[in-house]
């Protein structure tokens, strides 16, 4: 080779390092903040966390690469939310992903402009969160269980277990807005069916333990217990104390049958999360989230525990278990 033509091509190179560095050094790497009510050893479940970011990574999004990840976690005391929130918003993410309503309605008090998506909540449009399912109308949109007639549909299901069944307990936290709706969804129905309903709430870990006795004391036949962060940490705790006094539990689905309640009925938590990601993702590529309708669950699942069922001398009837999607051992 002669010696211009190597120098010239000693050159490029040199020239062209700068350029790739360059390159890289500009990659976009997107920040994600993430608040969520309760601890983060629950909330991965309670709000379908790891399903959540393993659908964003399935998407191009990878921790460490284009990805940075901001947690933020109340540990189920809600007066830290306003703070956290802030704290998040400060944080100058690019979007901000929550699973719960009152932890997205702190959100809503600290920013009108950073896209916010919702991953559960119960009632987006009755709490204030948005204008409609359709026309979100501002910087929050995402996934949602605003599903009324549930509570009417776990009754009707514990009803049909428990035929003798005259008066039930309402379990859940009534000052999560979201829960409070279903809480009375559940005894409207209640009163429907001709049944006494007896409401029960619990606002705090140092209240737990009252409340259940608040419920036995009701003498109840039955419970529905309703979804929240809160209830969803102490969920072994609450069936536990159910199946100890001999009373018949539905619950919201799948990670409370396990823990030893009765029954459950309910959306796939993790499959919504899945599509909340979605929604992350078109938002990091341009589009607003006042143009993204909302989306609801369509499949829902149900979950015998038949050891439960053995321990309380209930026959889960035929019809029931032919519905079942799985019968736990």
């Amino acid at each position: 080779m002669r010696r211009r033509e190597f120098l010239t091509l000693l050159t490029g190179a040199v020239v062209g390092w700068p350029v790739a560095a360059q390159g890289q050094s500009t990659r976009k790497v997107w920040r994600l903040g993430y608040l969520a009510d309760g601890p983060r050893a629950t909330s991965g479940s309670t709000g379908g966390r790891a399903a959540f970011f393993a659908a964003l990574q399935d998407l191009g999004y990878t921790e460490g690469q284009n990805l940075t990840e901001e947690y933020r976690f109340a540990h189920n005391r809600v007066e830290r939310l306003p703070e956290l929130a802030t704290e998040v918003v400060g944080l100058k993410v690019d979007v901000i992903v929550s699973p719960s309503t009152q932890a997205l309605l702190a959100l809503k008090q600290a920013t009108s402009t950073i896209p916010i998506v919702m991953v559960l909540p119960g009632d987006p449009v009755g709490t204030g969160l948005v204008k409609s399912l359709a026309y979100p109308g501002a910087n929050i949109t995402g996934t949602s269980l605003m599903l009324p007639d549930m509570g009417g549909k776990r009754l009707q299901l514990l009803k049909e277990i428990v035929p003798t069944m005259g008066r039930v307990a309402i379990f859940g936290n009534s000052k999560n807005p979201a829960t409070a709706v279903d809480m009375r969804a559940a005894e409207a129905a209640a009163r429907l069916m001709g049944l006494q309903a007896y409401m029960v709430s619990v606002d705090s870990p140092d209240r737990l333990e009252n409340g259940l006795d608040q419920m036995i004391n009701a003498k109840p036949d039955g419970v529905i217990v309703v979804q929240d962060a809160l209830i969803f940490t102490h969920r072994e705790q609450i069936a536990k104390f159910a199946l100890q006094n001999r009373l018949a539990s539905i619950l919201p689905g799948r990670d409370y049958v396990e823990g030893g309640g009765l029954a459950g009925f309910g959306p796939n938590l993790d499959s919504i999360a899945r599509r909340a990601a979605v929604y992350v993702d078109k938002i990091l590529k341009g589009a607003k989230p006042a143009d993204l309708p909302l989306e609801q669950p369509t499949h829902f699942e149900l979950f015998i525990n038949m050891k439960t069922a053995k321990a309380l001398g209930i026959t889960i009837p035929p019809a029931v278990l032919a519905r079942a999607d799985e019968l736990i051992e």
